[in-house]
């Protein structure tokens, strides 16, 4: 499984490996690299082509038991480089001749994971939780709907003719601060009278946490057993509160017979307020605002527009960017994984992240994913500015301004 050695290189791989113009414009905006990481964009598809080069004989020649595992101190690429991705996708963006660097760790991991048992020692819990309650914590399976007990909210058992199906995903279901949002969602659907439901116990990890740490195998577990549960009910339009889950839904639940209409929260605000169903009347929020990109949102999905349409849907809110915004946006720091694993190298990406919101002089840091939310949040702490600054999702503040 995955990448185990340079003669498991795809063609697309092995392209990458030769187009490469070395021109560097992917480690210049590496989250990774930008804050003293061992990762190099460029460096890894570097090493990978001294790699092959390295053996070839052996690849051609088939002698493919003979060809070591590409992740070797003497290689260059080494754990740290392959573990220390947040599958931004910056580099992706940057690159000139479309090299995917991402599928190259994707399948790097992927070896580690189900071939060698090599991986960052905290992912082992991350793994077990999965499994056993089908979210990355180690909540009980059976308090996934606790948290919307007394919001009257229905599930698709009950009312398995919903229009739109809410995906709530595990951060919603069970962190305290996501809740909150998953909390304005469930209003705001409620004040545009839209008729939804949710899966509640019903629902299970929608895999990503387990693809990008590289367990492949407990994550098509997670992702069949959601599709089955899809297909039970064949909802007209899914809608999911954190873009991790959004990209999951939309674009590789189709390669396991679940293709829906999926939609992120913003983007399904955004249409309620342009079709008059969600009418911002007053600003809570004083200063000035700025808004952090999600990478799973923007630039996995090129969704960039409708959280700025909705923050400059409230009256007097003034919003300001930072200096790297949309495409070329920053990480948070906690994609590929990366949330569940500890950062010792280096400067923290979401501090990084942080200092750039705080430089724009904006009150409010607004966000549109629960990962995000949190690392913003305990930038904020380590730079002692939580009683002035809050870090709030884009649906909060249209919740408190409807």
């Amino acid at each position: 499984f995955g990448l185990s050695k340079v003669s498991d290189l795809s063609w697309k791989n092995t392209l990458d490996l030769y187009a490469c113009t070395e021109c560097g414009r992917c480690q210049e905006v590496c989250p990774a690299d930008l804050t003293g990481k061992p990762l190099s964009p460029s460096r890894l598809v570097h090493d990978y082509k001294v790699e092959l080069f390295r053996h070839k004989d052996k690849v051609i020649g088939k002698k493919l038991d003979e060809i070591p595992h590409p992740v070797r101190e003497d290689s260059g690429i080494t754990e740290d480089v392959i573990w220390s991705c947040t599958s931004c996708r910056a580099c992706e963006e940057a690159c000139p001749v479309y090299i995917e660097q991402t599928n190259l760790i994707f399948e790097t991991r992927k070896s580690l994971v189900l071939m060698e048992s090599r991986f960052p020692p905290e992912l082992q819990t991350v793994f077990k939780n999965l499994e056993n309650n089908f979210t990355p914590w180690a909540f009980p399976h059976d308090t996934r709907a606790d948290w919307c007990r007394d919001l009257g909210v229905k599930e698709m058992a009950e009312h398995p003719t919903a229009e739109v199906l809410y995906y709530v995903g595990c951060a919603g279901s069970f962190d305290d601060r996501a809740k909150k949002v998953a909390t304005a969602i469930v209003n705001l659907l409620k004040k545009a009278h839209v008729d939804f439901a949710i899966l509640g116990k019903e629902e299970k990890c929608n895999g990503d946490p387990a693809r990008r740490a590289g367990n492949e195998y407990l994550a098509q577990m997670l992702i069949n057993e959601n599709v089955a549960t899809l297909n039970k009910y064949k909802p007209r339009k899914i809608l999911t509160g954190c873009p991790h889950c959004f990209n999951t839904l939309k674009n590789e639940y189709p390669q396991f017979g679940a293709q829906y209409d999926v939609v992120h929260h913003t983007t399904f605000l955004a249409e309620l307020i342009r079709d008059g169903k969600l009418k911002p009347k007053k600003n809570v929020d004083t200063g000035e605002v700025t808004f952090h990109d999600s990478c799973y949102l923007g630039r996995w999905n090129d969704v960039y527009d409708d959280p700025r349409e909705i923050l400059a849907a409230v009256p007097e809110l003034n919003v300001v960017e930072m200096k790297r915004t949309k495409n070329k946006g920053l990480c948070c720091g906690a994609g590929g994984a990366r949330m569940f694993m500890e950062e010792k190298i280096g400067k923290r990406i979401n501090v990084e992240r942080t200092e750039e919101a705080l430089d724009t002089g904006a009150k409010t840091i607004a966000a549109a994913c629960p990962f995000c939310s949190t690392m913003l949040t305990d930038g904020v702490k380590s730079k002692e500015k939580q009683d002035s600054v809050k870090i709030k999702d884009v649906a909060e503040i249209l919740d408190a301004s409807t």
